[in-house]
């Protein structure tokens, strides 16, 4: 049997093809209900978002390709141990409480925008708010450069095309229907498509849990084959506990993202968006639970995989969820039909996270760059116009960089540096938003100094540092800079 995933039918091509056409038709749907030409109204959908949206928004942006590709690939090589992944994914929902509701608070009354209108209003420094807009921008780039990726790689071998061509295809086509369709409805068109694609990624995640235990049985057995399995002497490991270093790895991720997690630009904008406290906190509280329903199926994939397709080996891993598709698949016409709907989940995953950071990243540029230093008598209207175009731009260049890149990397390891980056905006957040005493000059010391480590550490050392990131050393040294500079300061000024 092939571990290549059959060519769509006409008729599957079909179904995809009218799934990405509503994507559109929802796109100008959001421009027909546009109540004016500004940057609130293109970018938090005026007046925001009610329960259901919210909650499906939140969903579908947190959970991406890499929860399909990347963690059933990085489980594929370590086993359970990426359990951890359970964790980190509830630990962005801790962090959100710690800073959403007063965030949104403060945003209804001033009326924030972008991620960074919070850090002017606390600090009134522009030195703070172009160091993390830069910092923001960045990151999530490289996030969005992960996510076109993987449109690429979902589409290899599902047409009669080669891969190299599929993948291409895949990328330009799937970036332009996402660039369409955001830049009629603007965070409207985000959050409605989101809806849509919450709703087939959840029904994807669902139907791949019980089409993975219909072929090949219970996770017990497949847990008692991989420790059968000793021919290389590493598999064993995959059923055992972390040691000690691992139990650190595994703090350090829960960590990491969990704090970088809650600062995604895109997710603090959906904090301004929410139509209520009462929405905004129901919201948090259900997607405490949705991670049981999205990792831990990626989890049980990827075990799945290692035990019964061990060949694959950890250069092969990421691909996994593609080879265990193609033997559904091939199994039954049910099967085929399985395998079409959990495509289209796949592309929502992956298309719902890259609309909703190409908007960040744009309302960044827009309002914190080019309003802010660039053009400041700019009317709203000519503003909007600057988004859509920055959209445009930044979608052409990150398309280039996917196809050049293609197989330069896992999507595990393009993200890790997102993190490193947006750790260091944690204590302008966190502190920022709780505690007064807080200065401008420390923090934005603390800022640089974090940033500047974070990156040394990354780039000499490695992805770890003892079983640590190493935006985690960099934030400590920041944090250790912004209090402590801040708490002189504070005393300084009582005795004069």
């Amino acid at each position: 049997m092939s571990d290549q995933l059959l060519p769509f039918r006409p008729f599957e091509l079909t179904f995809i093809g009218l799934y990405l056409s509503s994507l559109i038709v929802v796109g100008w749907l959001g421009f027909r209900a546009r109540r004016e030409h500004s940057l609130r109204d293109f970018y938090l959908a005026g007046k925001g978002i009610g329960f259901v949206a919210l909650v499906l928004t939140l969903y579908a942006t947190q959970y991406s390709g890499n929860t399909l590709f990347g963690f059933t690939g990085k489980t594929y090589r370590i086993g359970y141990r990426w359990a951890v992944c359970i964790h980190f994914m509830t630990a962005i929902v801790v962090f959100y409480l710690i800073l959403a509701p007063k965030l949104y608070r403060l945003s209804r009354k001033h009326g924030f925008i972008t991620p960074t209108d919070f850090l002017q209003h606390r600090f009134e420094s522009h030195g703070i708010n172009l160091c993390a807009t830069i910092v923001m921008v960045v990151a999530i780039a490289n996030y969005l450069l992960a996510q076109l990726m993987a449109m690429g790689r979902a589409l290899e071998g599902l047409t009669d095309l080669a891969p190299e061509k599929a993948y291409i295809f895949g990328v330009v086509v799937l970036a332009l229907i996402i660039v369409v369709y955001e830049s009629l409805g603007g965070f409207r068109a985000v959050v409605w498509t989101d809806v849509i694609q919450g709703t087939v990624l959840l029904v994807g995640f669902v139907l791949l849990l019980m089409m993975v235990f219909q072929h090949f049985g219970s996770l017990e057995s497949a847990t008692n084959q991989l420790m059968r399995i000793d021919s290389s002497g590493d598999s064993v490991s995959k059923v055992s506990p972390p040691g000690g270093l691992g139990t650190l790895e595994w703090i350090s991720y829960i960590l990491a993202v969990g704090i970088g997690g809650a600062l995604y630009p895109q997710a603090i904008q959906r904090i301004y968006s929410a139509r209520s406290s009462t929405s905004l906190r129901r919201s948090l509280a259900l997607m405490a639970f949705l991670p049981l329903t999205t990792t831990l199926v990626a989890i049980i994939v990827g075990i799945m995989g290692a035990a019964y397709v061990p060949e694959l080996g950890n250069t092969g891993s990421d691909k996994i969820l593609t080879v265990i598709c193609s033997q559904i698949q091939q199994h039954s016409l049910l099967g085929r039909w399985l395998v079409t709907v959990l495509f289209a989940a796949v592309l929502a995953a992956i298309m719902s996270t890259a609309d909703s950071v190409l908007l960040s990243i744009s309302s960044m540029v827009t309002k914190d760059v080019f309003a802010r230093y660039v053009y400041p008598s700019a009317t709203q209207r000519l503003l909007t116009r600057v988004g859509r175009a920055t959209s445009w731009l930044l979608i052409a260049g990150l398309v280039y960089l996917a196809i050049i890149f293609r197989d330069s990397t896992s999507l595990v390891d393009l993200l890790d540096r997102k993190f490193d980056l947006l750790l260091q905006l944690a204590p302008a957040y966190f502190v920022g938003i709780h505690w007064p005493g807080l200065r401008s000059g420390p923090t934005l010391v603390g800022m640089l100094a974090g940033l500047f480590i974070a990156l040394l550490l990354a780039f000499t050392v490695g992805a770890k540092v003892f079983g640590l990131h190493p935006g985690l050393i960099g934030l400590a040294v920041n944090l250790v800079i912004a209090v402590g500079g801040s708490r002189l300061a504070n005393a300084a000024g009582r005795n004069d």
